[in-house]
């Protein structure tokens, strides 16, 4: 039979006011660590606060920055665009040019058989049709006699004088000059005519031959009122 040793079967009773009490001491450390979390949390949120600011501040330059990359590859493809446009232009037309440059001597033989009747029957029709299809492809045609000679468009192969003209002329057409919009493919051949040497303009010596016939009657009145 075992015997029970008294007080160890039962806890030892502890008061609960033990539990809740504080010294003095520990009160006032509590006291002052409540109020330094209480101030460290504004510190806090301005801390945090001024992070964020600077961080919105990074995505704004960095935002410009794209924004101002974009701008500037727009920029550059747009000029890409027209260049390109441009250079399709300039190689059609040249394309255009070249091609008509090969087809003018038979544009010359079309414009001889009808200045001597000789463009009748089917040869006409045809010719009319070839005329179409390069007036549509911009072909026009320049030159015409009394027109001023101008070494851009005009290639003089004669030369002589005449009194009846007051500047260098074209007085005569010896073959029709040819242009795609403003490029010239062949200029036009004439023959051309300048002022005589020593010759007096044809509107001044009109006005010396009027003053001589307005002195002769002067004269011929002056005569008998003298006598």
């Amino acid at each position: 039979m075992t015997e029970e040793t008294p007080g160890f079967d039962q806890e030892p009773e502890v008061p609960a006011d033990a539990e809740a009490a504080q010294t003095p001491e520990d009160a006032a450390r509590a006291a002052d660590t409540a109020d330094q979390a209480g101030a460290a949390a504004p510190a806090g949120d301005a801390s945090h606060t001024a992070a964020l600011t600077a961080q919105l501040d990074q995505v704004r330059t960095a935002l410009g920055e794209r924004t101002a990359d974009l701008q500037r590859l727009q920029a550059e493809y747009q000029n890409y665009r027209r260049r390109v446009e441009r250079d399709r232009i300039t190689v059609k037309e040249v394309a255009t040019a070249n091609l008509l440059s090969e087809l003018l001597p038979v544009v010359d033989d079309i414009g001889r058989a009808r200045e001597h009747g000789e463009l009748v029957g089917g040869f006409k029709s045809v010719a009319e049709s070839v005329e179409n299809i390069l007036a549509k492809l911009g072909l026009t045609q320049f030159g015409k006699e009394g027109e001023p000679f101008d070494p851009t468009i005009h290639e003089a192969l004669m030369h002589s004088y005449a009194p009846d003209v007051t500047e260098t002329t074209c007085v005569s057409i010896l073959q029709p000059g040819y242009r795609i919009g403003e490029r010239t493919i062949r200029p036009a051949r004439v023959a051309v005519a300048e002022p005589q040497p020593g010759a007096q303009p044809a509107q001044g010596s009109e006005g010396a031959e009027g003053d001589a016939q307005g002195k002769q009657p002067d004269e011929e009145s002056g005569g008998p009122g003298e006598g």
